[in-house]
């Protein structure tokens, strides 16, 4: 993987971590940059991003301490996926009112144009993009 992609992955990831990036922002950067996916994972704390020609390049997710419920809430977790997209919650936030809801990560398909969210005995949430 070039490492100009490399650092402009770390520091979307890094925007995004601190808030200080909207998600549409980011999203944007990565697929310009080549970037096929990514996925989260809230317990190994950590994002890894993967390329079409296989590569991949991981980096820390810093998360907060919530213990994550066993059952996955859909409904609380969708609303701060829509404050997401309308841009009223950054990452931060996002990442504990996903924890809350019982995710324990999720992988972003960018060419399917979805997002799978997982919670701790396989439930699944998918969402799609918005036109």
């Amino acid at each position: 993987m070039e490492q100009r992609v490399k650092d402009l992955i770390e520091d979307c990831a890094r925007a995004s971590h601190a808030g200080t990036r909207q998600f549409a922002q980011i999203v944007a950067a990565l697929i310009e940059a080549g970037v096929e996916g990514y996925q989260a994972d809230y317990r190994a704390r950590s994002t890894t991003y993967y390329l079409p020609s296989g590569e991949a390049h991981s980096v820390a997710l810093p998360a907060p301490a919530v213990a994550i419920p066993a059952q996955l809430d859909a409904g609380a977790l969708q609303q701060a996926i829509r404050g997401s997209q309308r841009g009223e919650v950054r990452y931060p936030e996002f990442l504990t009112r996903s924890m809350d809801a019982g995710c324990v990560g999720y992988h972003v398909f960018f060419v399917g144009r979805h997002v799978a969210y997982f919670g701790r005995a396989g439930q699944q949430h998918i969402e799609r993009f918005p036109d």
